[in-house]
This record gives structure tokens, C-alpha cells and sequence, in this order.
């Protein structure tokens, strides 16, 4: 299902730097790897690129950058083509997940190279690596080799030297991925607080939903070539277009069943169980097979009789896992499907293995989505 559409009403309104136009790439001649992408990216935006291994995402960051050539279609920059533009004239800076420090150097020294590239002095040069470095809060460290360095300054010093030379567009792909947990998540937020005071534009390679969802204005979200939904990071995890959007990002329950009527806002399904249920209709006409897409978040056990929550079906408490502020829930259903539920860690008192409960949710907390059978 191609869904290249929904852009976040703020990037909406923004000046186009990059355009891709009906691009395409293969390596085989006989599949694509990217498939008709069309795509703008706008001025001072974060835009990430998110897929599974071989969804086209970093392709499509290497064709922009001017590694991998477009087997059709053309990318424009500020307008203008980039065809037949070699890497080192398009003015970006690009961010590697090794780094690609050179060894021999020092820190300053790496942060200033692409600026003698571009016939500054070595005094000039050294000057704004300076300048480059304050902003990654790395100067006291400019005379070090990359050697002298953990993983999270080499980052911070790459990051520098895509910023030295004051590109129109900054590339990152997968930079964070050899950084541990709590490092990685720290770099997120400053290079997204870096991204706000520069007014820099940001195109980002990920596979980490959590990182995506931290970081960006718009998310992209590629499978097989093509972006199945675009969107702000809110909007694709609490609406997304279809299923695979609803299972890639976060955890998701999924339940089978048969759109019988569509009234407005809501549809009404026919489980594979023959229980019926609520939801919003998501590009679904009445009579096709859907997935019921329900976050665990929003499922709510042993619910009040208070009416909100219409939807209700039974299951069993399979186990129960304490997580600080919340406990994860697995449920078993009578015809062997699972469920998965989120909830408050006072909520999860005396749930325990075995325990039959109601679940529940609200009518315009699930969405009815194409089914992947159709």
C-alpha cells in the first residue's frame, strides 16, 4: 500500500529545501529498493527516515548525499537539481555511525579538515573547528586523538565537523547505534536541542522507534521502498494508516475480525471470535476483513461500569511483570490469541497468573485497518 502523505501542520507551512521526485533505485534491475519516492523536506525541519534492514531508508539518505546514484526520478535542492552534483559540492554535512574520525589527527585538527577541503587557511580553519567544537562543548578537548576519547565525545566531534562548514543540510545515519542505552538517549536530546538553536535542517536514518519519536518534527516510516506514512511523531504512533505502521512503531494488539457498518467516526467489527467491537475506520469499507489496532497503553482491566469503555472482551491473566511506574500485562484469550496490556503499577495489584478479568478500551482508542490478508 503506497501512503506517501500527512505532513505535520507546522513542517506544512515551511519553505522546501529538498524534493524527491518520483525516485527510484535498484541494484538488480528487477526489484526497487526505493520505489517512486516523492518527498519534500522542509527548511530547519527534523525529518527521520524510519524502517525495518532493507526498507530504502538509508538508500534514500545516500542518494541525497550523492553516494548511491537515483536509477530514475531526480532529487532537487533550493530548486535545482542534483544530478551530475558530486558529493563534496552539494554542501551537507553527513554523520556516520563509526564516525570516520581519522586516527592520526587530532580532535580540532578532524573538525577542521573539510574547511582546508574548501581552501581555508589552517589559522581560519582551526578557528571556526574551535568555534564548532564550543557548540558540542568539546574545546578543552581539541588538541586529544580520537583514541583519547569515549564513544559519546567521538560522536559529539563528528557531529562538530558536519557543522564546521555551515551546510545547507545535515545527514545522520544510524549515529547513535554503537553508543550504550542511557548515552544514546542522552545524545538525542541534546543533538535535538543542538537542531532548535542552529535552526539546522536534519535528515536522520533510524531503526529505533524510541529515537524517532524523541527526536523529530515529521517521521518517515519506510517498508519495501516505499514511505507508508509521514507524519509528526504523535500522529504516527496514536494514528497510524495502516498496519504495518501500527506493529513497526511501539507495541501494538491486533485483532481480526470483519468490517459489518461504518456510522461516522466509528465502524463496528465482527471478531474472528464473533464478539463484536468498536473503532475508528481507517481507509476500510464496510464488508472487507480488518486488524483492530489497540495500544496496550489504552487497555484497561476490571473496568468501572461507567460506560466509557465499550468495548469488552474476557481473557486470562497469563503474566504479570512489575516495571517501576507500570506493569506489563500478558493475557490469553479462549481461542489462543494474545493481549497485551499496559498498566499503572497500583493497577497491577493483585492481578497474578490465572486470574480471569474483563479487558477493555474505548471506541475511538482502537482503529480498524486494512487487513494484511486484503
Amino acid at each position: 500500500m503506497r501512503a506517501q502523505s500527512g505532513v505535520a501542520g507546522l513542517a506544512q507551512a515551511g519553505e522546501t529545501l529538498v524534493e524527491f521526485r518520483h525516485v527510484e533505485k535498484t541494484y538488480d534491475g528487477l526489484s526497487n529498493v526505493v520505489d517512486d519516492l516523492c518527498l519534500e523536506i522542509y527548511r530547519g525541519e527534523f525529518l527521520t527516515l524510519l524502517g525495518p534492514s532493507g526498507s530504502g531508508k538509508t538508500t534514500t539518505l545516500m542518494m541525497l548525499a550523492g553516494f548511491e546514484e537515483p536509477t530514475a526520478g531526480d532529487i532537487l535542492l533550493n530548486g535545482r537539481s542534483l544530478q551530475r552534483v558530486p558529493p563534496y559540492r552539494r554542501n551537507m554535512g553527513v554523520v556516520f555511525q563509526n564516525y570516520a574520525l581519522f586516527p592520526h589527527q587530532s580532535v580540532a585538527e578532524n573538525v577542521g579538515f573539510p574547511l582546508l577541503q574548501r581552501k581555508l587557511s589552517r589559522r581560519q580553519a582551526r578557528e571556526r573547528a574551535l568555534a564548532a567544537l564550543r557548540m558540542v562543548e568539546l574545546e578543552h578537548l581539541a588538541d586529544r586523538r580520537p583514541a583519547q576519547l569515549s564513544g559519546g565525545q567521538q560522536q559529539r566531534v563528528a557531529l562538530a565537523r558536519a557543522l564546521v562548514f555551515e551546510p545547507d543540510l545535515v545527514l545522520m545515519d544510524e549515529p547513535l547505534g554503537a553508543l550504550d542505552k542511557k548515552l544514546r538517549e542522552s545524545m538525542q536530546i541534546e543533538i535535538k536541542h543542538l537542531h532548535e538553536r542552529l535552526g539546522m535542517t536534519v535528515v536522520y536514518v533510524t531503526h529505533d522507534q524510541g529515537e524517532a519519536l524523541t527526536m523529530s518534527d515529521r517521521v518517515a516510516v519506510f517498508n519495501d521502498g516505499i514511505i507508508q506514512q509521514i507524519d509528526g511523531p504523535r500522529d504516527v504512533y496514536e494514528a497510524p494508516q495502516n498496519a504495518f505502521v501500527a506493529n513497526f512503531i511501539g507495541e501494538n494488539n491486533n485483532l481480526s475480525g470483519t468490517v459489518q457498518s461504518i456510522d461516522g467516526e466509528l465502524c463496528r467489527i465482527t471478531l474472528d471470535t464473533g464478539e463484536q467491537v468498536t473503532a475508528r475506520p481507517v481507509n476500510v469499507t464496510a464488508g472487507v476483513r480488518t486488524s483492530v489496532s489497540v495500544r496496550p497503553e489504552q487497555i484497561v482491566l476490571r473496568p468501572a461500569a461507567d460506560g466509557e469503555h465499550g468495548n469488552r472482551l474476557q481473557a486470562k491473566v497469563d503474566e504479570v511483570i512489575y516495571s517501576g511506574d507500570h506493569s506489563q500485562v500478558r493475557l490469553s484469550r479462549a481461542d489462543g490469541s494474545s493481549l497485551y496490556a499496559k498498566v499503572p503499577a497500583g493497577e497491577g495489584d493483585g492481578l497474578a497468573p490465572g486470574l480471569d478479568v474483563e479487558v477493555a478500551w474505548a471506541p475511538a482508542q482502537g482503529r480498524a485497518l486494512d487487513h494484511p490478508e486484503n
